[in-house]
């Protein structure tokens, strides 16, 4: 039978097999069009609205070029084993939440994603679970995806093509990324020709004749420069925490009244800003809930009220602000409720007052990301002297040290508050944590 043809904005035609298109007719699937894929980015670049299911889609068009590449370097894969790499590209974010980097990885509300309890309610369970085991895919692609694949077998490539260090889920989402923000960056389609097997190991080869290929090495540190800009300019813009993290508030909120990520598995990032009170279980919501995700929707953004980082304060500091803060859940809601008493949160009768209308436990949000790390320059290489790590001084060179080192130095460690509250709030964080405040008011 025919494959089936969707035209993709990024990659043009993507031929889409009859069984994966079964795949994507089933609900958590096609639920994936209502989450989109850099969360809040939208409210500061207006373009981002791109999905995760059009994420998908292009990590399966990404696929289908390794493979081709692949082969016309004379690595041919087992047929069998390039369709459980399709098919794994194509539902490798079924598990995602609305806004679930935001809840997961940045604030530590829920496990991640790739939990073998996600892959379960996902693969194995309901109707993408039905179809993926009729097709005889579901124990293999749960495991591939979970990292349990050479225990069934599974060649390494197979789960290296979707989740390596640099993979077509990367190839994908850093083209599709740049494309709807509006920024005008890409890499070459070149790359796909350095792409190997050694071993059962997808690896980037930067050898011919004996020798190193300071076109590979310059494609790929092109890649990885790419990386370092998005995260830069899109994926750490101040505005698109803020929001995120008043999200990410909202469903904490929640979770104090019995919410739990079950709650949310059948959620859209639209109806999670609209209905996130209704799934409270019984009772009424906090009044915070309701006026955090009515001020993102209004994009009644709060500011930067307190800002540190690690070029000001050093690693060590670094490290405790991560250890009480961010590890620490307790220690954070002190000081989050310290910080929104002295500056005036829930006080004021008029609408002049800095602290009117805003629920306490709303007020002051304090976000500690972990330390920054390009775990993509971690890519295996092949070079003369063997199988490397492109982030190896002698292999990547002195341009990845220093990227990589940049990418180290982005971290943030931000206190949001209303733009009423944020002064007196960045006041008295300098009392509590000791450090002046890094981002000084407009003139």
């Amino acid at each position: 039978m025919a494959d089936v043809i969707i035209r993709d904005p990024v990659h043009g035609d993507v031929a889409v097999s009859v069984e994966e298109a079964a795949v994507l007719d089933t609900w958590p699937m096609q639920r994936l069009r209502g989450i989109k894929q850099v969360g809040t980015a939208y409210l500061v670049y207006p373009g981002c609205t791109h999905t995760r299911f059009d994420h998908c889609l292009g990590t399966l068009a990404v696929v289908q070029r390794l493979l081709a590449a692949l082969a016309s370097r004379g690595y041919t894969p087992d047929a069998g084993l390039a369709r459980l790499a399709r098919m794994t590209a194509l539902v490798h974010d079924i598990t995602h939440l609305p806004f679930g980097h935001t809840f997961e990885d940045e604030t530590r509300i829920f496990p991640r994603h790739d939990t073998p309890a996600r892959f379960t309610r996902f693969l194995r369970e309901g109707p993408t679970g039905d179809v993926l085991r009729r097709l005889g895919l579901d124990e293999d692609v749960c495991a591939v995806l979970s990292g349990d694949g050479r225990a069934r077998g599974i060649p390494a490539w197979v789960g290296e093509v979707v989740a390596g260090a640099v993979d077509a889920d990367l190839l994908d989402y850093v083209r599709r990324d740049a494309y709807y923000a509006g920024l005008r960056q890409a890499y070459d389609d070149r790359i796909f020709a350095y792409f190997g097997l050694t071993g059962d190991r997808l690896t980037f080869n930067l050898t011919r004749h004996g020798m190193v290929r300071p076109d590979a090495r310059s494609e790929l540190s092109h890649l990885l420069r790419l990386r370092y800009f998005l995260t830069e300019r899109l994926y750490q813009h101040h505005a698109k925490i803020a929001a995120g993290a008043m999200v990410a508030r909202a469903v904490e909120l929640a979770t104090r009244q019995g919410l739990t990520e079950e709650h949310l598995y059948d959620l859209t990032d639209e109806t999670l800003l609209y209905s996130l009170p209704d799934r409270v279980p019984g009772g009424s919501p906090h009044p915070g809930i309701s006026f955090l995700l009515g001020a993102v929707r209004e994009r009644r953004l709060y500011k930067r009220a307190y800002v540190l980082s690690l070029d000001g304060i050093g690693p060590a500091a670094q490290q405790d602000l991560i250890t009480r803060f961010r590890y620490q859940p307790a220690a954070r809601r002190a000081l989050e409720e310290e910080l929104a008493r002295v500056g005036g949160a829930g006080s004021g009768t008029d609408t002049g007052s800095r602290g009117a209308g805003v629920p306490a436990e709303a007020a002051v949000i304090v976000y500690c990301p972990e330390a920054t790390a390009m775990k993509e320059a971690a890519v295996p290489v092949l070079t003369p002297s063997g199988l490397r790590h492109f982030n190896e001084p002698d292999v990547g060179g002195r341009e990845i040290t220093c990227l990589d080192e940049m990418y180290r130095h982005l971290w943030r460690f931000y206190i949001f508050a209303p733009a009423g509250l944020a002064p007196a709030v960045g006041r008295a964080a300098e009392e509590a944590l000791g450090f002046p405040n890094e981002h000084l008011p407009a003139p």
